[in-house]
């Protein structure tokens, strides 16, 4: 199998990758209670990166704001101790030659309390729901009310004053988490978002939110940081959603978050074989890249069979062959290929794939979750 395509150098605002594999973030839930990454996490990111990862996303970083998370033991960026601990990350990876992007995320509708932080805060998202959202496991999740316009603002703060911890921790970019029905997709989304003021209603006054949170991120890091955006069509809730229903509407919301300072676009789908708008073949990342001409990352089962909440139902997710994402990168569809749970089971995969041994890559299992190697 011919992998030259995975292995060519990249750049992204100033920012060098030695190839086009990045690490998806993956929620694994072990920072302290007070939501300080450990030295065990840092062990974790340095063996994906000495694995020969060309770019890490971490897993989603609650930002500085008690509305944020729900669940104490998922690391944050917001008090000098976080700080101190995520300094401990970036210089492992950085000591084994590797680039870490940190994902801000608020969860907005998404928040169970039980776990959370600040147990206190109101759950908070870009509309009212009429009833609770189930979560994974069952359990419902707070009520959540529409954001006034004080707390919108306080939020895109919160963002910025993250992404600015995250410079100074030594990350080499940040990522916003705006997909998969969280709190910046809730805005895009018309599904969630019935706000009848200007962060509602058009297509445009859902853009609102998102572009006016980058434009503050990008205040606060400056011109010369790489800032990523992660967005997707389907919802945790909904598999079926879609923020954009034809190109064109993709392009308007993707080429207003280029102008407001995004330097790369994170496609996530179920699949990334997926065509987005057929009889095009392009998938979602693919479209990305042809809409806006910035560098996508294109994302879902790649070197699994299984989809990611099969892991969870205890299914078998057999390795999968790369010749699909070796197509769509040899034929310049997209610039970048993140995988998840394959590099969970095997760190190593990347230099493993780079020097055709791939007889000895490890399977994922779904019992590996519960460990951090």
């Amino acid at each position: 199998m011919k992998t030259d395509a995975l292995f060519r150098p990249i750049e992204i605002n100033g920012m060098p990758l030695r190839n086009r594999i990045v690490m998806a973030p993956m929620t694994r839930v072990f920072a302290t209670n007070e939501g300080v990454p450990t030295a065990a996490m840092a062990e974790y990111y340095r063996r994906r990166a000495a694995g020969e990862v060309g770019l890490i996303v971490t897993e989603g970083v609650f930002v500085d704001h008690p509305s944020a998370g729900y669940d104490r033991n998922i690391p944050s960026l917001s008090t000098p101790d976080q700080l101190h601990g995520w300094r401990q990350v970036t210089d492992a990876v950085h000591s084994a030659d590797g680039k870490i992007a940190a994902q801000l995320w608020h969860v907005g509708r998404q928040r169970t309390t039980k776990k959370a932080p600040f147990p206190d805060a109101p759950t908070l998202s870009s509309g009212n729901l009429r009833s609770r959202l189930p979560s994974s496991s069952g359990t419902p999740m707070a009520r959540p009310r529409a954001m006034t316009l004080e707390e919108i603002a306080d939020t895109q703060a919160a963002f910025a004053r993250s992404a600015a911890m995250a410079r100074e921790a030594g990350f080499d970019a940040v990522e916003v988490h705006g997909a998969h029905g969280y709190l910046v997709d809730q805005f895009l989304w018309e599904g969630a978002n019935n706000r009848t003021d200007e962060y509602g209603g058009s297509l445009t006054n859902r853009l609102r939110f998102a572009v006016e949170l980058v434009e503050a991120i990008r205040k606060a890091v400056g011109p010369d940081y790489p800032v990523l955006f992660r967005f997707s069509q389907w919802k945790a809730d909904d598999y079926q959603a879609r923020i954009a229903q034809t190109p064109e509407e993709l392009g308007l919301i993707l080429n207003a978050l280029k102008r407001s300072g995004v330097d790369c676009l994170h496609a996530s789908q179920r699949d990334h074989a997926e065509e987005s708008f057929p009889p095009s073949p392009l998938n979602l990342a693919g479209w990305s890249e042809k809409l806006t001409g910035l560098p996508a990352i294109s994302v879902g089962k790649v070197a699994l069979s299984g989809e990611f909440t099969s892991s969870f139902r205890g299914e078998e997710c057999d390795l999968r062959p790369l010749d699909e994402v070796l197509g769509q990168m040899e034929r310049g569809d997209y610039s970048l290929i993140a995988i998840g749970r394959a590099l969970i089971a095997d760190p190593e995969l990347p230099r493993k794939v780079r020097e055709g041994r791939f007889g000895e890559v490890v399977p994922f299992r779904r019992e590996m979750l519960k460990t951090l190697e």
